[in-house]
């Protein structure tokens, strides 16, 4: 990876217990492979890993499904937690994956990418695929939205004034937004059989602390609290107590429906030149 993050144990840790993983999206990316007629669900390969919640997803669908990524404590959470038998884990660079060529059938990379070296990373996945064998890239973005009743909207602000807080420790690498980012990875691949997926809407309902633990799980955040521990505090104090008074509640425990905004591309390497 060009960018090393979430290499703690407690970030490890607050990844896993609250990152949400992207279900709705895993039946897109077989879908698209069984279009494709790929007659091979062989080895699928999920770059960027973390603590592996993504990657038991694709258990159902391959025979063997690895997991890497650069971080030790990622890796080290995400095997100490159960796994199918068929999920294992290495440590590597998404830019130097250990797998030999014309090997895996499907590259993956769920809310990841953008902190590889993205042109290394694509020449690698190319490497790696077998032909006809696929590559599909996804991530959220970090403006979640709340739906609570009729005062969604209020809540909303509350939390765009959070995320305006934490503006000025995005990374530089990340440019100007996500979208962007990803959108140019898509425009980079060689492929031409490729295909770029709208915006997917994914709603999970969950307790108003588990929202604040991912709030407190981004890159963001983690940077500022290694700057100023107090200031991150209160970044998350003053979120949490403002979104407590609007919902006129007193409990974390409260359920809020989180909607988070995906984005996707999905590619195939040709079977022949």
């Amino acid at each position: 990876m060009a960018v090393r993050l979430f290499e703690g144990k407690e970030h490890a840790a607050a990844y896993f217990q609250y990152r949400p993983t992207p279900d709705e999206l895993i039946p897109v990316i077989i879908g698209y492979m069984e279009e494709k007629k790929s007659d091979r669900f062989n080895l699928a390969v999920d770059v960027g890993c973390g603590s592996g919640q993504g990657t038991r997803l694709l258990a159902p669908y391959f025979t063997k499904v690895v997991g890497t990524d650069i971080s030790p404590a990622q890796l080290e959470m995400a095997t100490t937690n159960d796994n199918p038998p068929n999920v294992s884990y290495r440590q590597s660079p998404a830019e130097e994956l250990l797998f030999s060529s014309n090997e895996v059938d499907l590259v993956t990379a769920m809310t990841a990418a953008h902190w590889f070296n993205h042109q290394r990373f694509l020449q690698e996945a190319d490497r790696v695929l077998r032909p006809g064998g696929c590559l599909a890239i996804l991530s959220y973005t970090m403006d979640m939205e709340l739906e609570y009743g009729d005062i969604s909207d209020m809540l909303n602000k509350i939390c765009e004034e959070c995320y305006e807080a934490l503006l000025p420790f995005w990374s530089p690498c990340l440019g100007a937004n996500t979208i962007k980012i990803y959108s140019e990875m898509y425009d980079s691949c060689s492929y031409n059989d490729k295909v770029w997926n709208d915006c997917m809407r994914i709603r999970r309902m969950m307790p108003l602390k588990n929202f604040i633990g991912i709030v407190q799980s981004f890159s963001m955040y983690q940077l500022m609290k290694q700057n100023d521990a107090a200031e991150a505090q209160r970044v998350s104090s003053d979120l949490t107590n403002k979104l407590l008074c609007a919902m006129s509640t007193s409990s974390l425990d409260t359920e809020v429906t989180v909607v988070m905004k995906y984005i996707s591309w999905m590619a195939c390497k040709p079977r022949s030149l």
